[in-house]
């Protein structure tokens, strides 16, 4: 007689595709979530250090949105709506423009995608097409954009783009920051293409970029460097766009991860966490110059979800309605910061990343599956990144406590220790 999980095992084996890729690693059947913990069926408790790939950045079932969600839902409120008004979609437009906007004197349409980050890619690179009437996008080295096909060439992983590849034009690959070492220049390199009438570059309708490439290997955009791409950008007549999918919502310890960079980009896409709980929702923010949709000329089906209206007001009227939580968010980052250096300095790796999206390079893949493996076997759940998944990455809960971060640590510790 089959156990539960095993019947549970052999049922996913015979109906859900190959394509399945973290349960592979992951070898448990969930059955529920709060704060940073997942309970098996058998109640069994891991703590989670992925959060939905950055989709849960406060946790699981966040008690004041949980309960704004029961109490909508309770009284009959709209579950779809298209594109028309509604008072869930009214109230989210209103909070997102006081308590995000306007306190960083941004003014940005909002265009309701499809509900995934991808989607609104595909929305942002469209637009960018029609307003400035080219068709090239530079996008960078391991950059991840999304799978469907507009925002797959945008993409660099050959694991991602391998089956269309013939189908991905329009882009031009461009090196990342720090993609050559430190001594060389991508930003000052890109330009000299640019400006070069036989640099081989056609003109761009937007440089695309992540400020932190979440599963590119945790790559970092300087400061500098970003400011010279959007000056760059201005400069050739194309649209600058942040793809904030993962690196925003607070993850690296501000709303948005491009804020201490000093730039303000055309247009920003937002997915993951914007629901505030793990709803589908995706936003592409257009500067007011820059939108030039005709009515219906890009839409969705389910760019009207207003639980997750519901959902991501809660959110940002509990965290974001003044600068306590962001606080809380670096202060817990310098402590993970610190502990990873620590592990670093004893385990032949190298700290990446920025806020509470960081991880440590290792050796090898081989190296970093291990470690993952022996985590998870000791009830913590991270994930492996990069072009060759050497980079062990940590997405905790901006909730997290510091005990929760000493403990997912100590763990992790050990798991790099067990390797020499």
């Amino acid at each position: 007689m089959l156990n539960s999980f095993a019947q549970s095992a052999n049922e996913y084996e015979r109906s859900e595709s190959q394509v399945r890729s973290y349960c592979r690693a992951f070898p448990v059947e969930l059955s529920r979530g709060s704060g940073s913990h997942l309970y098996s069926k058998t109640g069994l408790a891991y703590l989670d250090f992925l959060m939905g790939c950055g989709s849960l950045n406060y946790g699981h079932n966040p008690q004041h949105i949980r309960n704004a969600l029961i109490d909508y839902i309770a009284c009959d409120g709209l579950a779809l709506g298209l594109d028309l008004h509604s008072e869930a979609k009214g109230d989210f437009l209103k909070t997102f423009r006081e308590l995000i906007l306007e306190p960083r004197d941004f003014d940005y349409r909002i265009h309701f995608t499809g509900p995934t980050g991808t989607n609104a890619v595909e929305a942002a690179i469209k637009l960018a097409r029609k307003v400035t009437g080219r068709h090239n996008i530079i996008a960078f080295t391991n950059a991840f954009h999304g799978c469907s096909l507009g925002s797959l060439a945008l993409t660099a992983n050959s694991h991602h783009r391998g089956s269309s590849s013939a189908l991905l034009q329009g882009v031009q690959r461009a090196s990342f920051d720090g993609y050559f070492g430190s001594d060389v220049d991508t930003a000052d390199l890109l330009e000299r293409q640019l400006t070069d009438l036989s640099g081989g570059f056609d003109k761009p309708a937007a440089i695309i970029f992540e400020t932190v490439q979440g599963e590119g290997g945790l790559n970092v955009a300087s400061a500098a460097w970003a400011q010279k791409i959007a000056a760059l950008a201005k400069k050739v007549g194309a649209l600058l766009i942040v793809d904030d999918i993962q690196a925003g919502c607070g993850r690296t310890g501000s709303f948005f991860s491009f804020e201490p960079l000093g730039i303000k980009p055309d247009i920003i896409t937002l997915a993951k966490s914007i629901s505030g709980f793990g709803l589908p929702m995706a936003l592409t923010l257009i500067a007011p110059a820059h939108d030039g949709w005709e009515p219906g000329e890009h839409n969705g089906t389910f760019r009207g979800n207003n639980h997750a209206f519901i959902t991501a007001a809660a959110a940002l009227k509990e965290f974001w309605a003044d600068e306590a939580f962001a606080v809380s968010v670096r202060d817990k980052a310098r402590l993970l910061q610190k502990r990873l250096t620590e592990i670093a300095r004893n385990g032949n790796a190298k700290v990446k990343g920025r806020g509470l999206m960081l991880g440590l390079s290792m050796s090898d893949e081989t190296t970093a599956d291990k470690i993952k493996r022996y985590c998870f076997a000791h009830n913590l759940i991270l994930e492996t990144c990069g072009p060759n998944d050497d980079v062990v990455k940590l997405l905790p809960a901006l909730t997290v406590t510091e005990d929760e971060i000493e403990h997912a640590t100590h763990i992790l510790s050990d798991a790099v220790a067990a390797q020499h």
